[in-house]
Order: structure tokens, then C-alpha cells, then sequence
């Protein structure tokens, strides 16, 4: 099987559970060192894009506000305005929900990102179903689960003929749009971007969210746990290009993945088992457990064995996360792991944290990564340190120069703009 070049993307580490804070060498999240830290090592590495995530309110956990959060969040897009500048080929992609946004606004704000930047600005997608985040905006509210997507697939087509409203030439012409979510009219503000239309990021797993990606997407930011699932998950989404006329080459998988080193495979094993405890404190155990069971489980041991109540369910626990699904079924998969291996609570937690890892020795997890990308289970990977901001350096010192030297990833860059970096076309002009 002939070899192919993988992508390589980075993801800042954000309030979740995945960023070590207890760690000395964990530092702020806010002050722009951090994001430039983390950013130019990417480049230096040759890296794709760098991504950020979006926090549109402060999590809450029994009317609290949830510990990880109190740190904050800035917002995406000025982060990554301020990094265009100190950064020259590396792509900039930013979490922007579609929402609780209105297109014009959007667009315009991504087209400036991609001229200032000159083309390197993506958005990745995202929706919520969630009141309690709806709170925070003007109109309230929120959209049931069915018209989420079918809200961000308009919203997405009304962005992208804003964006191709000008002539070839550089004249805004008339544009109106009526639909379903919008009736807007005008000119739009901005020259085509130099990308044509910044490059489209999709973040999800359920069914609607692998046939947006589908249709619309250039990138999808996954969550697979091992390699046979990654081929299925592959198979499925490229599988479906084919109803939109898409070719398999025009989406892009990209798994978000943790990497542990070590000098030997032991090491890197007690170095990761360590990382995961960190990841997972009693706490956060407890609470993660709480999530779905629905109760207060404040009484119970970290250590101790899992709750043989039921799940109830209580929307009102934990305010601001994406839900859990069906949490009795998940409650029961739990329980009959933690009874098979013998785990407590807090081993179970991170037992079934579903968080995909490459442990190993440089030359180790390089042979891994490159196995997903031969046997077509990803196109190349989102790496998520535990570390801020320099969580990168270790892998783009150790693993970078091993992938190259095999021809598993790039030496240079070759273009300027980020479609050029994940080799996809510039959209045809509308």
C-alpha cells in the first residue's frame, strides 16, 4: 500500500479535564504567551492549523460554577487575529457557534480573519441545544436537536455566498438571501477571502453531524478510540461524499489524540498512567459520575465501588455540557466494566474516558501514527497536550524529524494558505 502524508493539527488546551493544572510546568490560559507559545511551536513544527475551542458560558455542577471553568475562556477569533501576526503559514482555526451567531456578522468577521491572515483562517462548526447556554444571548432561548443542523447548513451556505458576492473583478454586488432562519439583503463588506471561503471544520459523532460533514465540511475533528473503530468511522463519513458529488480526497479526518513519550515503553506507560490520574482527580471522578447518574454522589468513595442506584435523569445537575445519551445504558456498560477488571470508581472514570492515546517510545508511536493513516483510519491527527502552552515541544522535537525522515510527513511547507497545506481546492465561485 502506497504511503500517504499525514496532517497534523494542535489543539490549545482549554477547560477540560485533558489539561494537567497541578503540573509546575502548566501555565496561564489566558495571557497571550501562552497562545503564542504553543502556536509557534506548531509552525516550527510544520503543523496544519491551530485550533481553539469555545466557551459560550461558564459550565455550572450543582448550581456551582464548574471548578475548571473559573479560569474563563477568551474568545476565539481575536486570539487568532493576534496570532496571524506572530505566525506565517500556520492555519488558524476557531470554534464559532452557529447557533446563537447571525451569518452576515460571521462571515464577515472570518473574511477579515483570512485576509489579515493571508488565507489561513478555518471555522469549525459547532451547535447547541442548550437553554441554559441560550440564556446569555439577546433572544434566549435555544433550538430543538432536529433544527440545530438544519439552522448551521443554512447558515453555512448564506456565509459562503456573502463570501463569493463580490465580482472576480472587486465589486460588492447586491446579495439577498431568503430562507427558513434567514431573510437578510444588502452588500457584503469584504472582497472574496484569499481562500475562496475559509476552510470548514466539523465537530461531532452523532448521525446528523457525520452528514454535514458530508456535505459540507472540509475537515472533521473525531473522537475514535482504537484503530478498528477509526476504519469504521473513516469508512462511514467518506462513504457518504459520494450523494453531494464529493470526492474522498475533499474531507479530511482528523482524530483528536493525547501522545505520551518516554525512552522506553515502560517509561512512556508510567508516564501516561500518571497523566490520566492527574486528568482524572477524586473529584473530577465524582463528578464525572454525577453527570450520569444525575444524583448527588458526594457520599460515595473515589476509591470505593460504583453506586447501585439507577441513573435518574436531571437536566438541572450540570448545566452548559453537551449531554450524555442514554445514561441507564451507560451506567450499565460502566458498572459491567468496573465488575470484569475490578476497578473503583475513579479507575473506572478513566478506564472508560474513551480518550484516544500513543504511548510509547518516538520511534513507537511515529509507527503507530502512520499505521492509522496506511490502513485508513484517519488523515492525520489533532494532537492534544496536557500541558499549557508547551505540551507541543516534546512531540515536534522527537516525532516531527521521525516522520519526516520515513516520508510520513511533510519537510516544508509548500504553499501559503491552509487549503493548500490539507491539499484541498479552492471552492468554485456561486
Amino acid at each position: 500500500m502506497s504511503r500517504r502524508q499525514m496532517h497534523l493539527a494542535a489543539h490549545f488546551p482549554g477547560v477540560n479535564n485533558t489539561t494537567v493544572w497541578a503540573d509546575p510546568e502548566s501555565k496561564s490560559q489566558i495571557e497571550f504567551s501562552s497562545f503564542e507559545h504553543l502556536a509557534r511551536t506548531a509552525e516550527r513544527g510544520l503543523f496544519d492549523f491551530f485550533f481553539l475551542a469555545e466557551g459560550l458560558r461558564l459550565r455550572e455542577h450543582k448550581g456551582r460554577i464548574h471548578d475548571l471553568d473559573v479560569v474563563g475562556r477568551p474568545e476565539s477569533i481575536t486570539v487568532l487575529s493576534a496570532l496571524a501576526a506572530v505566525t506565517e503559514r500556520l492555519g488558524l482555526a476557531a470554534t464559532v457557534n452557529a447557533t446563537f451567531n447571525e451569518p452576515f456578522e460571521l462571515a464577515r468577521r472570518f473574511a477579515t480573519l483570512d485576509h489579515l491572515s493571508g488565507g489561513r483562517a478555518a471555522w469549525n462548526v459547532v451547535t447547541s441545544s442548550d437553554a441554559f447556554t441560550g440564556e446569555n444571548f439577546r433572544r434566549g432561548g435555544y433550538l430543538d436537536r432536529a433544527d440545530r443542523y438544519t439552522r448551521a447548513a443554512e447558515f453555512l451556505d448564506t456565509a459562503r455566498e456573502l463570501w463569493d458576492s463580490w465580482t472576480p473583478d472587486g465589486i460588492p454586488r447586491p446579495f439577498a438571501h431568503r430562507g427558513r432562519h434567514f431573510d437578510i439583503a444588502g452588500e457584503f463588506t469584504l472582497p472574496r477571502p484569499p481562500q475562496g471561503h475559509p476552510v470548514v471544520i466539523q465537530a461531532g459523532d452523532s448521525d446528523e453531524g457525520r452528514e454535514f460533514a458530508a456535505s459540507a465540511a472540509d475537515v472533521v475533528f473525531s473522537r475514535r478510540s482504537s484503530l478498528e473503530d477509526g476504519r469504521a468511522f473513516y469508512a462511514d463519513v467518506k462513504r457518504r461524499l459520494a450523494k453531494y458529488g464529493r470526492a474522498p480526497g475533499d474531507l479530511k479526518i482528523m482524530p483528536g489524540v493525547g501522545v505520551v513519550l518516554g525512552d522506553t515503553a515502560a517509561e512512556a506507560q508510567e508516564r501516561a498512567a500518571e497523566i490520566r490520574r492527574q486528568q482524572t482527580s477524586p473529584q473530577t471522578a465524582l463528578l464525572t459520575l454525577e453527570q450520569i447518574w444525575g444524583v448527588d454522589l458526594s457520599s460515595y468513595d473515589p476509591d470505593g465501588p460504583l453506586p447501585d442506584i439507577d441513573p435518574v435523569v436531571d437536566p438541572a445537575l450540570t448545566q452548559g455540557r453537551t449531554r450524555r445519551g442514554d445514561t441507564v445504558a451507560i451506567a450499565e456498560k460502566w458498572r459491567a466494566l468496573s465488575r470484569e477488571k475490578g476497578l473503583s470508581i475513579r479507575q473506572t472514570v478513566i478506564e472508560a474516558g474513551g480518550r484516544q492515546f500513543f504511548i510509547g517510545t518516538p520511534e513507537a508511536v511515529a509507527t503507530e501514527l502512520e499505521q492509522f493513516v496506511r490502513y485508513e483510519a484517519a488523515d492525520g491527527f489533532i494532537l492534544v497536550p496536557h500541558l499549557t502552552p508547551g505540551g507541543l515541544d516534546e512531540f515536534v522535537d522527537r516525532v516531527v524529524p521521525l516522520l519526516q525522515e520515513r516520508g510520513a510527513f511533510r519537510t516544508e511547507y509548500r504553499g501559503s494558505t491552509l487549503r493548500s497545506h490539507l491539499g484541498l481546492p479552492e471552492p468554485v465561485r456561486n
